[in-house]
């Protein structure tokens, strides 16, 4: 696997040195742009940033502790391939959360939310018709993260970002595929006729449904881009 050229932008965030390497790298490992089994060298990353090693290495071992890096001591440190056991994890674990939470919601929604989530499809069904891969993707994630934050609980919408990391990177491979996002738009506006019908059984069924296609379709991922995935055997470029 090649070591990192992808470019890293740290001056648009805020917060010190090492907490934006560490979302600097975090966002680049989520949106693929450093793929599964990619190598980060600390001395490449020091230099491509002009930094010294302690930011880099306090943002790996934040990102070795999100799962999303494997650091090898005495080896190499390379972004995490994923592992099938570990996204079905995260989809129980999503499943759990996010259809509890469209039910309150549903239940007690109120007008001005409603119209948040209505102006979030709209825009969805805009960026579909552009063929804005990128913009439907986060549109796509506001509007899961707009029905967590109207739980009224910041700690639920944290908890769901912080062990869904792996199942978010799997969707960027997922969503490109031809249908998909009309496909999630159609399932998202179930979603939001039942909320405006404060339907709390129908908003669980829709959102249920809505979150079990994503598991279905990353399990083939396994066999189509094996060298994305743990049980893959690489060659001895493990060492630095």
């Amino acid at each position: 696997m090649p070591d990192t050229h992808h470019t890293l932008d740290i001056e648009n965030l805020t917060g010190p040195l090492g907490q934006r390497i560490y979302y600097a790298l975090r966002n680049s490992i989520l949106d693929l742009s450093l793929e599964p089994g990619m190598a980060l060298r600390k001395g490449a990353l020091c230099e491509q940033l002009g930094v010294s090693r302690s930011p880099v290495a306090e943002a790996l071992g934040r990102l070795s502790s999100d799962g999303l890096v494997d650091i090898i001591p005495q080896s190499v440190t390379r972004v995490s391939r994923f592992s099938m056991s570990e996204l079905r994890e995260e989809s129980f674990l999503r499943d759990a959360i996010e259809v509890s939470a469209v039910g309150k919601v549903a239940k007690e929604r109120t007008d001005e939310q409603l119209r948040k989530l209505k102006r979030n499809l709209q825009m969805q069904n805009l960026l579909v018709a552009d063929g804005d891969f990128q913009g439907f993707f986060e549109a796509d994630l506001a509007f899961h993260d707009l029905i967590l934050a109207f739980t009224g609980y910041p700690k639920v919408a944290l908890a769901a970002d912080q062990m869904s990391l792996q199942l978010r990177r799997a969707r960027v491979l997922i969503l490109p595929e031809k249908g998909r996002k009309a496909e999630s738009v159609m399932e998202h506006k179930a979603i939001l006729d039942a909320i405006e019908a404060q339907d709390v059984n129908a908003a669980k069924r829709a959102m249920s449904r809505h979150l079990s296609h994503l598991i279905t379709r990353v399990a083939p991922l396994e066999l189509h881009r094996p060298e994305y995935f743990r049980t893959h055997r690489k060659s001895n470029d493990d060492a630095r």
